[in-house]
């Protein structure tokens, strides 16, 4: 006899048994071994859920059914990242105040994500635009400016003219806004700022003592950012000019918001420099993480077409006829073209 598995009725059942006997709640007080397992909350800046939210989720959630069965008493909560511009740009998109829209999405992302059937405690559910919440985040930022860990000061953003707001720079494609297609400019505006710099080697220090992977140690210590910096002269090989002497560079990007910065970078090393975006631009595909790789390719397109140096984000720089003298060998981005 066939059999058919009716998901909605036996998974709405079980749910509902589950809510009912509150088998994720945790038991501060137990004396099993503690395991956190923590998602990355949703943004709720939209009408509902995307595919991407499950995909995610659905690992962590088989996780701590593991722990579970394997006798761990597990935290893992569910909360909404509910504050900042995925937020604002969706309300200004649907023409509506921020707390109405991410008030009706939260109750839409809450029924969705009970329907997925993951194991969260929602006894522990947390709203960051909930003032019981973000007056913690008041009382902490009162703490770091009381001990001159914050400031303010005007420094460059990203801002996108028609949507009247900043835009990080992942929001910005080719130059231009994520949302409407417009461009970008880089705009001076006054705003707080945080001494993470004070913390870094504290920061770095730390990752030694996390179980985490190799990849992520590594993001972590790139977002940490930590630079001591270091102010190289590329020369020619059998000449005696240098990059700074140059009136002219092309830039091989098609980017301005990058083209931006490095006019900015320049002008701190010579005034005179003028740089351009290379006139017949080349859109170049860039392949994984190497950044050494991908700028090489960007520069390659131009080989013996300009007298002038065609430099990108790297450190590749084309001389027509010439190599460039490496900082180490690595990094000659023409060696052996």
């Amino acid at each position: 006899m066939e059999q058919n598995y009716n998901h909605q009725e036996i998974e709405k059942k079980w749910q509902e048994q589950w809510e009912k006997s509150q088998v994720f709640k945790v038991d501060e007080d137990s004396k099993k071994e503690k395991k956190y397992v923590l998602d990355m909350f949703p943004y709720p800046s939209g009408a509902g859920l995307h595919v991407g939210h499950p995909e995610g989720y659905t690992a962590t959630d088989i996780y701590s059914r593991y722990l579970r069965m394997k006798g761990y008493e597990v935290i893992h909560p569910i909360g909404w990242d509910a504050f900042g511009l995925p937020a604002e740009n969706y309300a200004i998109k649907i023409g509506v105040h921020p707390k109405k829209s991410t008030q009706e999405n939260i109750i839409n992302f809450t029924k969705q994500i009970k329907s997925l059937g993951f194991s969260y405690d929602w006894d522990r559910e947390i709203n960051t635009s909930d003032p019981d919440y973000y007056k913690w985040s008041q009382w902490f930022f009162l703490l770091l400016y009381k001990n001159g860990l914050a400031y303010k000061k005007k420094a460059p953003v990203n801002w996108c003219e028609s949507c009247k707001t900043v835009l990080a720079n992942e929001q910005v494609v080719d130059g231009k806004c994520e949302r409407c297609k417009s461009e970008i400019i880089q705009k001076d505006l006054e705003q707080w700022f945080f001494k993470v710099t004070e913390y870094a080697n504290e920061l770095l220090d730390g990752l030694d003592n996390l179980e985490w992977s190799h990849a992520l140690k590594t993001m972590q210590k790139n977002w940490i950012g930590k630079s001591e910096g270091a102010e190289v002269q590329f020369s020619i090989t059998n000449s005696q000019f240098l990059i700074k002497d140059y009136k002219k560079i092309y830039f091989a990007s098609g980017n301005d918001s990058k083209l931006k910065r490095l006019k900015k970078l320049f002008s701190k090393i010579n005034p005179n420099i003028k740089i351009e975006k290379v006139p017949d631009y080349i859109e170049v595909e860039e392949d994984g993480q190497d950044a050494f790789e991908n700028s090489f390719k960007k520069v390659i397109p131009y080989k013996g077409k300009y007298d002038l140096p065609v430099i990108s984000m790297d450190t590749a720089v084309f001389f027509e006829g010439e190599d460039i003298n490496p900082l180490e060998p690595k990094r000659s981005a023409l060696k052996n073209i």
